[in-house]
């Protein structure tokens, strides 16, 4: 099927603290919606059938509670494939947005997720109910290509939104397609915990999934284009990621994931949107990668020989234990608590380059605590161990490598990222003997990041 994303540079309120009309705020959302409808049109003239736009998109973001209520639609949780809002604006009031939305998909005949602020009012005996009287929500919501409103999905792991609630249980949010089946939607930082992302996907089996994203890049581990990928590789999924344009912020990295292929933006230099279209195929339940196939590493017993010295240094805020890579080739192994990582390496030829190998198992808890068991060769930012594990983002060495660890959890997400922020693909991994693997010979550029990025959901 032929999809869409668009990655969008928002129109953004310079004061977004300030209180203001319901008209002026749909005034700043439709400048917006001008550029979205532009979009839609130019991905339908291209053949696409669905097209996804980022998480704040619309409204922007740095509201308080109270200052974003003029930007809120009020958008029926339930109302399912009932109710079209552009064929029946006169249902519901506050709904121009989602009106316009649901008449761009009519309009072009195709399927439109777009991400929004939503209101619900509550009952004020409802213990859950917030003392204003109302919930409001960081929602997505799925229009047909008819224009009817197909599902909504309300993002349950916050990420800093002092102005929106938690709802009150899971959203399991799907919906689906006369050309690739069901596509589940979760949002941004979703991504990186068991409820609802996880839990979708494997209670109901999806294959395709629909990401809207305000994704803040953060290397070596957690650019948005890497881990995008690493979650299309580990849950057998395509992936449709929209995520927001505003590098001053470090936010850029969109793309339309297989498997085994990625169509890609990632740009911190220039500024304006980006409409990314391609052909994928649909992943049926019973498609297998080439990724799963036993991969024929071998874990060697450690000669005698002297191993290098073990080092600590912080990388994404969490404390590493690292050793370095040193010379052409070599064998190497570094532990933390029960984890042990091992690599061995070889490189094409010797550059005046530092990386190290490190690891890591325990809970992050900065912007956000959940359980971490990472194994990571990483490009230090200079020649000193104390730059191992600083954001690089250019690299020229080549290596081969073959890289594996004890991992305790099931979930792993296989990270290979390089030069220039760009992705590779692995030549073999999987589970052998406990281990879980991850080889390449001779990647397309200089490496900058192979990891293995486990999550213990059990943990957090």
């Amino acid at each position: 099927y032929v999809a869409a994303v668009y990655e969008h540079e928002s129109i953004l309120s310079p004061t977004p603290a300030a209180l203001v009309e319901r008209r002026s705020a749909l005034e700043l959302m439709g400048r917006n919606l001008d550029i979205y409808e532009q979009q839609v049109l130019a991905a339908a003239r291209q053949g696409a059938q669905i097209i996804v736009f980022p998480e704040d998109g619309i409204h922007g973001f740095n509201f308080t509670r109270s200052s974003i209520y003029p930007y809120l639609d009020f958008v029926p949780h339930s109302h399912s494939g009932k109710w079209n809002p552009c064929r029946e604006p006169y249902l519901f009031n506050d709904t121009e947005v989602v009106q316009r939305l649901s008449c761009m998909a009519l309009k072009n005949k195709i399927f439109l997720v777009a991400n929004l602020g939503t209101k619900q009012p509550c009952e004020r005996s409802d213990p859950r109910c917030p003392s204003d009287g109302r919930f409001q929500f960081n929602t997505n919501v799925a229009l047909a290509a008819d224009g009817a409103l197909l599902a909504t999905y309300r993002k349950h792991n916050l990420y800093f939104e002092y102005a929106f609630d938690t709802p009150p249980e899971p959203d399991y949010a799907f919906f689906d397609t006369p050309f690739a089946g069901k596509f589940g939607m979760f949002t941004c930082f979703d991504i990186l915990f068991f409820e609802p992302a996880v839990n979708l996907i494997k209670q109901y089996n999806l294959k395709q999934i629909v990401y809207p994203t305000a994704w803040m890049n953060q290397l070596p581990l957690l650019s948005a284009v890497e881990f995008q990928q690493a979650f299309a590789t580990a849950f057998n999924v395509n992936i449709l990621a929209a995520n927001i344009h505003h590098p001053t912020l470090g936010m850029t990295g969109s793309g339309i994931y297989t498997p085994v292929k990625s169509f890609i933006y990632h740009n911190m230099e220039s500024y304006g949107g980006k409409l990314i279209v391609a052909e994928i195929p649909v992943i049926t339940a019973d498609y297998k990668t080439n990724l799963e196939k036993e991969t024929p590493g071998r874990v060697s017993e450690k000669g005698k020989e002297q191993s290098p010295p073990s080092f600590y240094a912080e990388m994404m805020y969490d404390n590493f234990t690292f050793v370095p890579v040193w010379g052409e080739k070599g064998e190497l192994q570094v532990c933390a608590n029960t984890l042990c990582c091992y690599l061995n390496y070889q490189r094409a030829v010797l550059t005046e380059e530092l990386y190290a190998l490190g690891v890591f198992d325990g809970l992050h808890t900065v912007h956000g605590t959940y359980y971490v068991q990472a194994c990571a060769l990483v490009k230090c930012g200079g020649l000193s161990f104390s730059t191992c594990g600083q954001e690089v983002t250019d690299a020229t060495a080549l290596i081969d490598f073959q890289l594996w660890a004890n991992m305790s959890t099931p979930y792993i997400f296989p990270l290979l990222l390089t030069s220039g922020v760009t992705l590779d693909f692995a030549d073999h991994m999987g589970w052998k003997n406990n281990h879980y693997f991850l080889s390449k010979n001779r990647t397309s550029s200089g490496l900058l990041t192979a990891a293995l990025y486990g999550r213990w959901y059990e943990k957090d």
